[in-house]
């Protein structure tokens, strides 16, 4: 059964969350009941006629008659949330109302015509003008390769002024270096020099951060020199450090596969602009021991497709994108298991040198995954670190997720995953030894 933290992890925002706690009250709810497929309610609302809501346990997913436009609204959390605390208020006696077995019926016909669709459409695709295709890659890369040049040549020259030289106009060039390489048709160069120019002044060691971004910065520009005498998976991750988008259904084709039983690690979902948000899911097979991390966009307020429960099992195949550092990975037919999580017990020594040699293979690659078990969290100051074997990590939260973890662990050794960014640990989820469910997770955005 879901748990009231990884319940919350599926909400919008937390403005969704204490609403929903708003409406767990038995009064708002004349009707509850659950089967083996799904949980549903009526909740009162402002008008006469309650809202029905509903929740495919499978998923899970949501619908809801009100007008919300987030997803999942508040009623559907509620919903899962009064199950979580009592699961008694629910009516098992198996018969869905007509509203309910309505829509699994049709969630099922969708599913299964879009299969069809798929099908059919892998049957009729036109075949692709091979030249043609090879024509615009090439001449992409040649705009590419061009505006690298020009970065090199100003990233020489900045070094050649000193940093000690910035000034508010000088740094504006800096943003126009980086639309100018938006132009190229390489946006992934130019969200790096703007992450370079938001990062100069910040903090008392931003020349030290600024130096390593315009170094990693050239050390593009050297490997996009030479792309072509490169090895396919380092050509591969240069495609994605450029912006260069990756064909996901190439991507099942022709990536790895592998089918496992996966452990959900940790999620964090960040908003990106005003109307884009971003979900990485890290996962760890407990076949293999292999790690990979799911990355999914949703805009305008709207949830992600699909959703997935920190601490939970899934089966499902994974699509491997081409890398250096064989991280990122398309869900194929993932399915909820119902057994505990198998949760991945690692040396610190191990997990230090893994990132190494990832960095070594990528050196672009800016968050990894890091586990530390047995780990004290401690509060001193304004900091919060984490204390494993004979190690301190500073920990990046937020003032209400770093009061949590220290409430959840209470001292006590825990074992931490989370985001590594080479300076500071962003933890995802916190558990202890032998435990089938996270003590804590990463709220959400």
């Amino acid at each position: 059964m879901l748990t009231d933290e990884s319940i919350c992890a599926l909400a919008p925002d937390p403005a969704s969350v204490k609403a929903a706690r708003g409406l767990m009250a038995p009064a708002k709810w004349p009707l509850l009941g659950e089967d083996s497929q799904a949980v549903w309610g009526e909740c009162q609302g402002s008008g006469a006629k309650p809202y029905q809501t509903q929740v495919d346990l499978s998923g899970p997913a949501f619908r809801c008659s009100c007008p919300s436009r987030k997803f999942p609204c508040k009623h559907g959390l509620a919903l899962l949330l009064m199950r979580a605390q009592d699961a008694s208020r629910f009516s098992a006696n198996g018969q869905a109302p007509a509203w309910v077995s309505e829509w699994l019926a049709t969630r099922s016909e969708k599913a299964q015509k879009k299969e069809e669709q798929k099908k059919l459409a892998e049957k009729s695709a036109t075949p692709l003008d091979p030249q043609a295709a090879a024509k615009r890659e090439a001449q992409r890369w040649q705009r590419i390769s061009a505006a690298a040049a020009e970065l090199q040549r100003w990233l020489a020259d900045q070094i050649g002024q000193g940093l000690g030289s910035l000034n508010a106009e000088v740094i504006k060039t800096w943003h126009t270096m980086a639309a100018r390489m938006v132009d190229a048709q390489a946006p992934g160069l130019g969200q790096r020099v703007r992450e370079a120019a938001l990062g100069l002044h910040a903090g008392e060691d931003w020349p030290e951060r600024s130096l390593h971004r315009l170094g990693l910065l050239h050390l593009a520009c050297e490997a996009l020199a030479r792309r072509e005498q490169l090895e396919p998976a380092l050509q591969a991750d240069l495609r994605t450090l450029v912006g260069w988008p990756q064909d996901k259904a190439e991507v099942q084709e022709t990536g790895e596969n592998l089918a496992d039983q996966w452990t959900v690690l940790g999620q964090i979902t960040e908003e990106r602009d005003d109307k884009l948000s971003e979900r990485r899911v890290w996962l760890q097979g407990a076949a293999s021991g292999r790690r990979a991390w799911l990355l999914d966009h949703a805009f305008g307020g709207k949830g992600f497709e699909q959703a997935w429960v920190t601490g939970s099992m899934v089966q499902a195949t994974l699509a491997f994108f081409p890398g250096a550092t064989g991280l990122r990975a398309l869900a194929l037919d993932a399915q909820a298991l119902a057994s505990p999580p198998i949760w991945p017990v690692s040396d610190l020594a191990c997990e230090w040198l893994q990132l190494a040699q990832r960095s070594a293979r990528s050196p672009w690659l800016s968050l990894h995954p890091l586990l530390l078990c047995d780990a004290v969290v401690l509060h001193r100051g304004a900091a919060t670190l984490a204390v494993a074997a004979g190690q301190c990590l500073a920990l990046n939260l937020s003032e209400a997720d770093r009061w949590r973890l220290l409430a959840a662990t209470g001292g006590m050794p825990v074992n931490l995953m989370g985001e590594w960014d080479g300076q500071q640990l962003r933890p995802l989820s916190a558990w202890l030894a032998q435990a089938q469910a996270p003590v804590w997770q990463r709220s959400v955005a």
